[in-house]
């Protein structure tokens, strides 16, 4: 079996999905406050803290900045872990007040900027880049548990391949296309949540034909059937 391209990829679910229009969110700081309340969390919870913050007219770095920690985690608690989560958004929002807000982060090139974000309390490497796709519009690779399991399974790499590995690996394949970019981590998130799954759904999935490990999983539950037959 020939292996499907990332670029391959991005079209075929691109073809099934149609665009995702993701991150939601109404301004930047949103957005970079929901890529921090969702770690290791659902997005039905984080839209929940994010209304909170609002209800609450807290939802700006200036305001989380000097507000009162415990507070602001009671405001929060629908995202889990929400003391260590408001901590983090809190060092967030100083760090974001401090360097000018959106107009001066966007003045570092992104290297730099990334570095930076990684220095803050809290803001690993999906985070981080997250931020900078959506929030910063700079061009950057996501890489995420569904994008690893798809693309494991697709045999592009071994599962031992360390983040960035993987994210320099779709980034000298992929051109460097802010809006194909965003587009390709929202799809591969809903393909991920339809398809392939912890425990994979192939029946239907449009990468079936080019998945290596869903034709190898019909093929042996295909020649189990058969002997049971027998």
């Amino acid at each position: 079996m020939k292996r499907i391209t990332p670029l391959e990829v991005y079209q075929t679910l691109l073809t099934a999905y149609g665009p995702q229009h993701w991150w939601p969110a109404e301004t930047p700081f949103e957005m970079m406050a929901g890529a921090i309340l969702t770690q290791n969390t659902s997005w039905q919870n984080v839209e929940t803290a994010i209304a909170s913050l609002k209800t609450h007219h807290m939802l700006d770095c200036e305001t989380i900045a000097s507000s009162n920690l415990a507070q602001l985690g009671e405001v929060i608690r629908s995202s889990g872990s929400y003391m260590q989560k408001a901590r983090y958004l809190q060092q967030f929002s100083i760090f974001y007040y401090t360097e000018g807000r959106r107009a001066g982060l966007m003045k570092w090139p992104t290297s730099v900027l990334r570095k930076r974000l990684l220095k803050v309390h809290g803001i690993g490497p999906e985070t981080a880049d997250s931020m900078l796709l959506y929030g910063l519009d700079k061009p950057v690779f996501v890489v995420d548990a569904y994008t690893k399991r798809l693309f494991v399974r697709l045999e592009h790499f071994g599962a031992e391949l360390n983040y960035d590995s993987i994210q320099h690996y779709f980034l000298q394949r992929l051109p460097e296309s802010l809006p194909l970019l965003q587009e390709f981590h929202a799809l591969i998130v809903a393909h991920a949540k339809r398809f392939c799954r912890s425990k994979p759904q192939c029946g239907d999935c449009p990468l079936f034909e080019s998945c290596p490990t869903a034709v190898c999983s019909t093929m042996e539950i295909s020649r189990i059937q058969t002997a049971e037959m027998e």
